[in-house]
């Protein structure tokens, strides 16, 4: 009978937990200089062109490496050391300011006339070390210690990381309540995409807010498994080395953007590869008959149907690829994925390609690219093969993350990416 009682350390916290709390924002004038991409989805120099002119740019914060000659080591100590500097000048001049009481904020990012809105929280330490909040993807130690001591010299979470979570329809009743009201942000960023952002002041809408997520078992990173897993372990970090902790200190807590699962939408991942492993493209085309029933399209763009078809593009032409059946298993969570399907069947029996982490002959392309970067790259003679794959699905990556898999590699592209700059949170 005692082996059935639940662990003690989960009598207490079984569901999900956040809180509300003290943001650090730009004074609404000043959000559109001071707001930014993410640090990782673009290089040093790339940040560099975006910040020039802008000494209120959050790339001084978040890649201050642009400080710094060009070439300068990005992780250098004297690099870290101006993330600190920048962040307190910031302050100090008041491009960023305080909230002075905990709240709650609503961000909403519109992208191709569709609108998706989460909620800015601080998401619980013990959630992510006990497994509560649920990753898909493995993390590289390298990034993580980075970002990691980059919460630690600020002492913050200068940007967000990007959660899902089980559709709830009080939240989406409060969702509807509060935009309806008049934002504290909106703007379109120079990529075309819209960013609005409120803020929660009203206690009894905080309270049910903490209230609904504490009915929710999981929440599931879509998002940012680097930035998540330092300031989870910042977090820890700090709570084992206070000898008076006592649970509710701010390092508890680390800043999410939590979105409901049917909100989001998973674009594709598309692989080009430089080679055909010494084949023809003839004969690589025979290869992929066993496995395949190969289409010829011709010279159009052609865009994958449905789960476990491809496209293929090779010499000038676009085949449709449909994987035969006995080649998937959709029973098996990692099984029914096409980058399982692509990454078993061609990438690896066929062209020779068995790690997509290390391997130079492949390289990735965001759906948000479109397919015709996929064709430009083939024709411009760079690489030899194109393959787009039909997007997972947000039910797919749930049910990997619940059953406690990891998804191969480069499968997952979100899009929009979320706006950094517009909250900031204080471990203190």
């Amino acid at each position: 009978m005692e082996k059935d009682a639940p662990a003690l350390s989960n009598l207490k916290h079984t569901m999900a937990k956040v809180k509300p709390f003290k943001g650090v924002r730009p004074p609404k004038d000043l959000v559109e200089q001071v707001a930014s991409r993410p640090y990782d989805v673009l290089n040093s120099e790339e940040a560099r062109a975006e910040a020039d002119g802008n000494e209120k740019s959050l790339y001084h914060i978040i890649k201050p490496e642009i400080d710094f000659e060009p070439g300068f080591d990005e992780h250098h100590p004297d690099v870290y050391d101006r993330a600190v500097s920048n962040f307190r000048k910031f302050q100090e001049n008041g491009w960023l300011v305080q909230d002075d009481e905990e709240k709650y904020y609503i961000y909403a990012q519109t992208m191709d006339g569709r609108t998706q809105y989460g909620f800015v929280v601080g998401a619980w330490v013990p959630d992510y070390m006990e497994g509560r909040i649920k990753k898909h993807e493995l993390t590289r130690k390298d990034k993580e210690e980075d970002r990691m001591k980059h919460v630690r010299c600020n002492n913050a979470n200068v940007e967000p990381v990007f959660f899902a979570f089980p559709d709830n329809e009080k939240l989406e009743e409060i969702i509807r309540r509060v935009s309806a009201g008049e934002p504290e942000y909106d703007f379109v960023a120079p990529d075309g995409f819209g960013h609005t952002l409120w803020v929660i002041h009203d206690k009894e809408t905080i309270d049910e807010i903490t209230s609904e997520f504490e009915k929710i078992p999981s929440l599931y990173i879509a998002d940012g498994h680097h930035r998540s897993a330092a300031a989870a372990l910042v977090g820890n970090e700090k709570a084992i080395a206070n000898p008076d902790h006592k649970g509710d200190e701010e390092y508890n807590y680390f800043m999410a953007v939590a979105f409901p699962a049917s909100h989001l939408r998973i674009i594709d991942y598309n692989r080009v590869v430089r080679d055909l492993n010494g084949l023809t493209p003839a004969e690589f085309l025979k290869s992929l008959e066993e496995n395949f029933v190969v289409e010829k399209k011709g010279p159009e763009i052609y865009k994958p149907s449905g789960l476990h078809n491809f496209a293929l593009y090779l010499d000038g032409e676009w085949y449709s690829l449909t994987a035969r059946p006995g080649t998937y298993n959709d029973s098996d969570p990692i099984g029914v994925l096409d980058v399982t399907v692509s990454s078993d069947l061609i990438l690896r029996d066929i062209l020779g390609i068995t790690d997509l982490r290390t391997d130079k002959r492949i390289d990735f392309v965001g759906g948000i690219r479109g397919l015709g970067e996929l064709q430009r790259r083939v024709d411009s003679g760079e690489m030899a093969m194109a393959l787009a794959l039909y997007p997972v699905s947000m039910d797919q990556l749930i049910n990997i993350a619940d059953t406690g898999n990891i998804m191969p590699p480069k499968t997952t592209w979100f899009e929009p990416k979320l706006r950094s700059g517009l909250v900031i949170h204080k471990l203190e």
